[in-house]
């Protein structure tokens, strides 16, 4: 510790025994008015105490109450008990139109920013103090549990921005209680909900609908299961809808409302029925209070129109239609509300292919059908759409009666015929049997090729199976016939070897007929010549039998060279049955010999 100088001490001391005298009070001060010559001091002492604890009263960043002095067309000046008066823009008390919605001599709450600018006004807001408001408003809702009402803005990232006076988010998870996939169809839209976090600080406010929601439907919730029954009727709001249904709030409970029960008739999706918020009657079909499932029906509150469906739509009555959808093997027609018939395609046309009923009808046309059949129990009605016009197949037979001749083109092929276009739709068969009276085919292509033009005779029409059958030989002579009225047994004839076998040869008459030598008819056994044959070889024989039955010709070599040979058989045949062959009386000459 370091010692003080002696004056220091000597001064102190000295101080110690002569205090000095307690400081009076100054006079107060004299103010010079222009009007008058002094105030009174007492006055003055009171004007001075207002004003300081005018001052106290006020700091920057509070709201207080001012009073509206004037309004112009940009500002709005604002007293508010201070030395100078506030400025405001107009601006801040414009309503959602966009018109000024204050007047001079109104109260108005505004937020003291700063006790004095540049120009020596204090700087008020009335905007920022009513977001302040709002502020503390929104902590008394949170601090409350009390419900808030917001406008939804826009959708942001992971929710909602709404306005509550100020902006506040609503996170998607808490904007009901099942997950709402669309969220720009909530823009514009007012919500109630409840604060469930707020900081001013940072300036967040996080809201719930959600819970209020929960909260609202438990206590419907319990109304409602006390009165809930199966077979009881009940009001309803569409709440949300699926592929497979429509889930109906009951009051705090939802039922599922499926597609299968929301129509008699065809429903492809419970959106072409309801709408989400349409309100709804319903029946309760299937209530479990252990899991609280509730299974609701609409159709059932209307009469089942195919109760009466046979007398409604007897057969053969006709009748129009809507076509609602197409399938491979038919078009399904809407006859009434709940009731469809379906138009196969087999029933689609007389004559023409039909390959699929896109090929004829479209999805809304309307179209004109008859009753083919009728089976309630099935729930189905068979439609024919050919039956409104006349059957081109019955009169079929009257255009082209049998044995008449016909044009037409081969349109396919197939191992066993050719089917030949004679009209639109309308095809015959040729078949492979009656293309050709000698040839023996082993396709139709031997014959005819896809897109000749043929003619053909008309051979058989069934109308009712649709079947014509067609010949392309029968327009042409059987050579068979010319042969066997132009030959007769004993003659000989001239022919090509054209195959060889182990019981004989077979050679070519003329084009398509064929005689056979039997092996024995090769050689003469008496003289013992034998005749060897090759094929493609040429040669000469002796008709021994003729069968125009069965379309065959025995041949011999051997009866050539016999020199008795006609006059034998002159006088055999003359004296034997003319069913004898010249084959048979030759065999018996020989084993004679």
């Amino acid at each position: 510790m370091i010692d003080a100088p002696d004056t220091v001490r000597a001064e102190a001391a000295d101080a110690a025994e002569n205090p000095p005298a307690p400081p009076q009070p100054p006079e107060p001060a004299r103010f010079v008015d222009p009007d008058e010559e002094t105030v009174d001091p007492e006055e003055h002492a009171r004007l001075v105490a207002l004003y300081e604890g005018s001052l106290k009263n006020i700091a920057e960043g509070e709201v207080i109450k001012g009073t509206v002095l004037k309004v112009s067309d940009s500002e709005v000046i604002v007293d508010v008990g201070y030395k100078s008066e506030g400025l405001i823009p107009l601006s801040e008390f414009y309503d959602e139109n966009g018109d000024p919605m204050v007047q001079p001599g109104d109260t108005v709450d505004v937020l003291l920013e700063r006790t004095e600018d540049r120009d020596g006004h204090i700087v008020l807001s009335r905007e920022k103090a009513e977001k302040m408001k709002i502020w503390d408003e929104v902590e008394k809702a949170y601090a409350d549990r009390k419900v808030v009402i917001g406008r939804v803005i826009e959708r942001i990232k992971g929710g909602l921005a709404v306005d509550i006076g100020v902006r506040a988010f609503l996170p998607g998870s808490q904007i009901d209680v099942r997950p709402v996939r669309n969220l720009d169809s909530l823009r514009g839209q007012e919500l109630r909900m409840r604060v469930i976090k707020v900081n001013k600080k940072r300036g967040n406010i996080v809201l719930s609908r959600k819970v209020l929601i929960e909260e609202e439907n438990a206590e419907k919730k319990k109304e409602t299961l006390a009165t809930l029954a199966e077979g009881k009727v009940m009001q309803g709001v569409v709440k949300n809808i699926t592929d497979y249904g429509a889930f109906i709030d009951l009051g705090g409970i939802d039922g599922l409302l499926h597609v299968t029960d929301m129509s008699w008739g065809r429903a492809q999706h419970p959106s072409e029925i309801f709408n989400v918020n349409d309100e709804v009657e319903v029946i309760v079909l299937k209530f479990d209070p252990a899991t609280e499932r509730v299974s609701l029906g609409y159709k059932q509150l209307h009469a089942d129109p195919w109760t009466s469906a046979a007398e409604r739509y007897p057969v053969g009555q006709r009748l129009q239609g809507k076509v609602v959808s197409l399938t491979d093997y038919g078009a399904f027609v809407e006859l009434e509300p709940g009731i469809e018939g379906l138009i196969h395609v087999s029933e689609m046309s007389w004559s023409k292919r039909v390959k699929h009923p896109s090929k004829l009808l479209n999805v809304g046309d309307m179209v004109e059908s008859m009753v083919l059949g009728v089976d309630p129990n099935a729930r189905r009605i068979a439609l024919g759409l050919k039956q409104i016009e006349s059957n081109p197949w019955q009169q079929l037979g009257e255009k082209y009666p049998v044995g008449s001749k016909i044009t037409g083109t081969v349109r396919n092929l197939t191992e066993f015929g050719a089917f030949v276009e004679v009209e639109e739709g309308i095809d015959g068969l040729i078949h492979i049997s009656d293309m050709s009276w000698s040839k023996r085919l082993k396709h139709p292509s031997d014959v005819i090729k896809k897109g000749d033009e043929v003619e053909a005779m008309v051979l058989n029409i069934d109308p009712e199976n649709q079947r014509l059958s067609l010949g392309l030989k029968q327009l042409a002579t059987d050579i068979w016939d010319d042969f066997f009225s132009t030959t007769k047994v004993g003659d000989v004839v001239e022919g090509k070897v054209v195959r060889i076998t182990s019981f004989g040869a077979f050679v070519e008459l003329a084009e398509g007929i064929e005689g056979l030598i039997h092996v024995s008819e090769f050689e003469d056994q008496g003289r013992g010549d034998k005749a060897e044959l090759t094929v493609d070889e040429t040669i000469q024989m002796r008709v021994i039998k003729l069968s125009p039955s069965e379309r065959k010709i025995g041949l011999s070599v051997r009866a050539l060279t016999n020199e008795n040979f006609e006059a034998d058989w002159r006088s055999y045949a003359s004296s034997e049955s003319p069913e004898v062959t010249l084959g048979d009386h030759f065999k018996q000459q020989t084993s004679s010999d």
